[in-house]
This record gives structure tokens, C-alpha cells and sequence, in this order.
């Protein structure tokens, strides 16, 4: 699984003008499934995004987590995080999983972080076309690869 992770102090995702999820501080997450991903992918990712320490203490210094400020997140699906434009300039997506083994895997995830966070976290519409709003705080973005964990 791929992660898009970015600090926001607010984000929105909406489909067809309609406002599906919203959160203030916090984390949007830009999820990508490939068929490899199973339970051990969704447990790691889970543990380093709560604990993730992207968020500034008193002193200005990024040494706080998801957890301890009692940020929320949101969660997009995004097959294109596994875009490969090796060959040529139109992106392939062939190691995104299909919709009917992305779907529950990223279902899993969000039901996984939920417990983790204690509050439901809003996502949009998974294989919408979904319009997401939001304010990068920082900016802050990281990349997370549970296939490939720096």
C-alpha cells in the first residue's frame, strides 16, 4: 500500500458537489492498493501514520503525532499512486489492484485507523471522480510505502 500523506488544517474531498468528507487539523491520506497489499501492509501503515510525528510541539518543533494532538484524518483512494510511466508518457496503472480486491483492502484500512484514532475517519467515494480541497500546513507531504519502508 502507498500513502500520500499530508499535513492539512483543513481538507474537504466532495463528489458531484457534494461534500463527502471534511476535517480540520490533521492528515489527508491519499491511499493506493496494489494485489500484493494484505493485513501486515494496512497494521504498518496504521502504526506510522498515528504516530507519525509531523506536528509542532511548543517550541515549534515537528515532535508531535496524530495521536497526541487529537487530529483527525481523511482518506481518499487513489490508484494512481501506482503509475508507472516507464514506458512512454501515458501512465500505466497496472499494479493497482482491481476495485473488487481495492475496495475491502481499503475499507480494512480506514476501519483499522478509525479504531485506532477513536473517531470515524471520513473518506470520499471509492472509484468516484472526487474533487478534494485542501490547506497544506508547511507544507508538510510525506511518501509512505509499506512495501518499502524508509
Amino acid at each position: 500500500m502507498r500513502v500520500l500523506v499530508q499535513r492539512v488544517s483543513q481538507a474537504a474531498v466532495a463528489v458531484a458537489g457534494e461534500t463527502t468528507g471534511r476535517i480540520g487539523p490533521g492528515l489527508l491520506l491519499l491511499v493506493g492498493v496494489e494485489e500484493a497489499d494484505g493485513a501486515e501492509d494496512i497494521g504498518w501503515l496504521t502504526r506510522k501514520l498515528v504516530q507519525l510525528r509531523v506536528f509542532n510541539d511548543e517550541n515549534g518543533v515537528m515532535n508531535r503525532s496524530l495521536l497526541d494532538i487529537g487530529g483527525e484524518a481523511l482518506a481518499v483512494s487513489q490508484f494512481t499512486l501506482f503509475a508507472s510511466v516507464r514506458k512512454g508518457n501515458r501512465p500505466s496503472y497496472s499494479r493497482a489492484a482491481r476495485g473488487e480486491i481495492s475496495a475491502p483492502m481499503f475499507d480494512r484500512f480506514v476501519a483499522e485507523l478509525s479504531a485506532v484514532l477513536g473517531k470515524p475517519v471520513p473518506t470520499g467515494v471509492f472509484g468516484a471522480d472526487m474533487q478534494v480541497s485542501l490547506v497544506n500546513d508547511g507544507p508538510v507531504t510525506i511518501w509512505l510505502d509499506s512495501k518499502d519502508p524508509e
